[in-house]
């Protein structure tokens, strides 16, 4: 009888460890196709940022699929800058690669470009991408539009930084939500520093028709000085997604962490990376 109960024993704990490893597996199976996005406005991103900043940059972006970038400089050195922070994630293990937009049609001083870095593995394109010319006349800087592929699955990315909050970016993000809701037929992402918080009623529209938030009320800005131990500012930059994608978790990378770090962390940007980790909900 003894022998009857070790050997039922052995056989539940066996049948236990199977249940485990298919767990871990079909775990494991999830995570990978899981993609991450992030959307970060890297202030004055151009020939300023130093080594060692580019360095800093790309530990925080080291783990993540896929970077939109708002801010990059228009000149050559934004460019440059962006082609040096690829050469660095480069050499931390995995392959990535690179596109920038044209410079912005803008008024001066508020021209700039934006840029998508991508791990290859998984991620591919078909083409470099284009900034919206049909909002050339809505906003101050187009949007940059560029589809990805995730195992032949097509999704879109729009990246954009919308005019200061003092220079009504309402009226360009009415003109967005208008664009993305009447062209957009796949899975898209709208990623960006939108200048707005996402609860304003000018986001209704895309809300409306299943669009969600990265982000609720979470301040991504940093703030000059620390007051009461407080470093976040403004609640002003996120990523939307369509309703054919299924959020796994999404929130801000905070590379300041306590006010004694403020000051050296204004130097990488004034603003926190966001990001989203998802899927597909038909994959």
């Amino acid at each position: 009888m003894l022998y009857f109960r070790l050997n039922k024993t052995a056989i539940l704990i066996k049948q236990l460890f199977v249940l485990y490893f298919l767990f871990i597996s079909l775990f494991a199976a999830a995570q990978q196709n899981d993609i991450t996005l992030v959307s970060w406005n890297i202030r004055d991103f151009g020939k300023t940022k130093s080594n060692e900043e580019l360095n800093q940059i790309a530990e925080i972006l080291r783990d993540v699929d896929i970077v939109a970038i708002q801010e990059v400089v228009a000149g050559y050195g934004g460019a440059q800058a962006v082609a040096k922070l690829t050469a660095v994630l480069n050499r931390k293990g995995a392959k990535w690669d690179y596109v920038i937009s044209d410079p912005t049609n803008s008024p001066k001083y508020v021209t700039e470009r934006y840029a998508y870095i991508w791990k290859t593995a998984q991620i591919k394109i078909k083409n470099r991408g284009n900034l919206v010319k049909q909002l050339d006349d809505e906003v101050d800087r187009e949007p940059f539009l560029l589809q990805f592929f995730y195992a032949d699955k097509p999704f879109t990315i729009i990246n954009f930084h919308s005019r200061p909050y003092n220079q009504n970016p309402a009226r360009e993000i009415k003109a967005l939500a208008e664009y993305v809701l009447n062209t957009q037929n796949e899975p898209v992402f709208l990623a960006g520093d939108f200048n707005m918080n996402a609860q304003e009623e000018v986001f209704n529209p895309l809300k409306k028709r299943g669009f969600l938030t990265a982000l609720h009320n979470q301040k991504t800005t940093l703030k000059i000085q620390c007051k009461e131990f407080e470093y976040l500012n403004y609640v002003i930059d996120n990523i939307f997604y369509s309703k054919d994608i299924q959020c796994v978790n999404s929130g801000v990378i905070d590379f300041v962490k306590t006010c004694s770090n403020l000051e050296n962390a204004r130097t990488l940007s004034d603003h926190l990376p966001v990001f989203v980790r998802f899927r597909f909900k038909n994959m």
